[in-house]
This record gives structure tokens, C-alpha cells and sequence, in this order.
């Protein structure tokens, strides 16, 4: 009798193992289904920034027809090549004919008006810089634009709550022209380097089309912790910048270090599927400024940095 009842007992024991261990199992399968399926399931735009060919050395037609070519949902141009164009006798609405004759959108766009700063005369030269910007995004059918803190970055102290309202003002010039500025992170700058301070400006520009542009590198240029990127309400994010960088420490790792999306260390898949646990389904633009890419066939470096951004994305 007394074997039968330790035989019995073990029975129990091993049992209640086992019957532990399997729903460990299938809450480690769901939770590795749910990570699988989560990011490829937010159907992202694929944009091309323009700088990650070395957009200010190829004509911006050329740009439009690499990032065609390579199979980009949309660019990301820089105000400055839009310029060249037009002081070279360009005409907007031919531009804006041929982007969406090639199937492109203009899902963003990289201007540098002085909006932020502290100098009255120089934040109303910025803003007004601003508008032409807008404008000229608008007349090409896109409706975002970077808004980072040009004039800001040398100076640490900017007063976030001004900041705030200086970033309504923006908005409310952006309203005007059917253009949403979207409130930039720059890591190496002394103001807004941080998550914490580009949230505290959004919010504090009370305007419910305040919303904010990151940048994976920026954030860990910036010493913003990936964890904390749960903090982003995915609705008031509609353009991520993709990239990737190599085990560098932040005060020496610059912008001409960043690689393709997977081929660093930063946690790509984690802060994809963070937002879009958070709401976002918005654009992924790849952005990178390095010189050995630049060297490359810009359409070479376009097409591999759409299928590196990808597979960085699907896992």
C-alpha cells in the first residue's frame, strides 16, 4: 500500500509538470505568433529619403525614377533639391505630373525652417520659410513635413512649454495649407535630442494634429531608452526613419555611421511592433547618410535598402 500511494504521487507530480509545461508552450507559440504576424500585418508605406543616395548630387527627376524603379510606395524629398529644380526652370506642376505618373506618393519631406528658436526676428524669418516650404510640399500632393529644431541644436535650455506653443503656431500655418508638420527628434542637438522632450512639445502644443518624426538612430543617438517608445500613441505618429547602427558608443557614433536596417545592433523589430501595438500604420523612409553607400550606384543602394527595410520589418 505504502508503494502504491508514493507510485500515485509521483503520478501527480509528473502530471502537474507536464500540464505546466505545455501551457508555457503555447503561451511562448502565441506570444512568438503574435510577434511574427504583428508588424507585417500594418501593411506599411515604403519611402525612400532622398539622402540615402546622396539625394543632393542627383537631380530630383533622377531621384523620383530610382525610387520608381526600385519599387518604393513613396519619397521623402528634400526642399533644397526641389529648389534646384525650380531656380533651374522647373515647373511644380510637371513634377507633381510625374511622381504620380510613376505610382509615387510624397509621403514627407525635409525642410529646415527656424521655427523653434528664441529670437523673434529670426523665428519669423523661419516661419515664413516654413510656409514657402508647405506650400511648395502641397503643390506636389504631399501633406507632411519634417519640423526639427533648426537654430535649437547648439544651445542646451530651450523652454519646453514656449517650444510648445511655437510648434501650434506651425501647425496652425500648416492648417492653412493642408500640411501637417510633423515635430522632428535630433539626437546630437541640445534641445528636443530626446523622447521626453519631443512628447512634452507635442503635448504641449494643445492642437490635435500634433504628432512626432522618429528616427531610429536619433533616438539612440539621443540616449532615448527603446523601451520607453510604448509612450507613442501611434495615431499621432505617421512616418518613422529607418536605419540602423553599428555597436558604437553615442558620443562618438554620427550620422555617417548609420547602415541598412539589420545590418546593426539597434532593436528594429521591437520598435516596429511597439508602435504598432501603440496604432501606428503609417510610412517606414529610409534615411542613411553613408559616405561608403554614396560611392554605390544610387539605384543599387535604393533597391538593396528597400529589401533590407523589409526583411528588418518581417523578421
Amino acid at each position: 500500500m505504502q508503494n502504491q500511494e508514493i507510485k500515485r504521487r509521483q503520478w501527480l507530480a509528473q502530471s502537474t509538470l507536464l500540464a505546466a509545461a505545455g501551457a508555457l508552450s503555447v503561451q511562448a507559440t502565441s506570444a512568438q505568433a503574435e510577434l511574427v504576424t504583428l508588424a507585417p500585418a500594418a501593411k506599411f508605406r515604403y519611402c525612400l529619403n532622398m539622402s540615402t543616395i546622396n539625394g543632393g548630387e542627383v537631380p530630383v527627376r533622377e531621384q523620383l525614377k530610382i525610387a520608381a524603379e526600385a519599387g518604393y510606395d513613396a519619397v521623402e524629398l528634400w526642399l533644397r533639391d526641389i529648389e534646384k529644380f525650380t531656380s533651374g526652370g522647373g515647373d511644380l506642376s510637371d513634377l507633381r505630373k510625374e511622381i504620380s505618373d510613376l505610382g509615387l506618393g510624397v509621403d514627407s519631406a525635409i525642410a529646415f525652417g527656424k521655427w523653434i528658436v528664441d529670437d523673434d526676428a529670426e523665428r519669423a524669418a523661419g516661419l515664413e520659410q516654413s510656409k514657402r516650404d508647405m506650400d511648395t510640399i502641397r503643390s506636389l500632393g504631399g501633406r507632411r513635413i519634417a519640423a526639427p529644431p533648426v537654430g535649437a541644436t547648439d544651445k542646451p535650455g530651450l523652454n519646453l512649454q514656449a517650444a510648445g506653443e511655437r510648434y501650434r503656431k506651425l501647425i496652425e500655418l500648416g492648417s492653412a495649407r493642408d500640411v501637417v508638420p510633423q515635430i522632428e527628434l535630433w539626437g546630437f542637438a541640445k534641445n528636443l535630442a530626446t523622447l521626453a522632450e519631443v512628447l512634452y512639445v507635442a503635448a504641449a502644443a494643445n492642437h490635435p494634429d500634433a504628432c512626432v518624426l522618429l528616427d531610429v538612430y536619433h533616438m539612440y543617438k539621443g540616449g532615448s531608452d527603446f523601451s520607453n517608445i510604448s509612450l507613442v500613441p501611434g495615431a499621432k505618429m505617421h512616418c518613422l526613419h529607418m536605419n540602423d547602427y553599428p555597436a558604437m558608443p553615442r558620443p562618438e557614433i554620427a550620422d555617417k555611421d548609420r547602415v541598412y536596417p539589420g545590418d546593426g545592433v539597434a532593436p528594429i523589430r521591437m520598435i516596429i511592433d511597439t508602435l504598432v501595438k501603440g496604432g501606428f500604420n503609417g510610412t517606414l523612409s529610409l534615411e542613411l547618410f553613408n559616405r561608403t553607400y554614396w560611392a554605390q550606384p544610387p539605384s543599387d543602394v535604393a533597391k538593396l535598402g528597400l529589401e533590407k527595410m523589409k526583411a528588418a520589418v518581417t523578421g
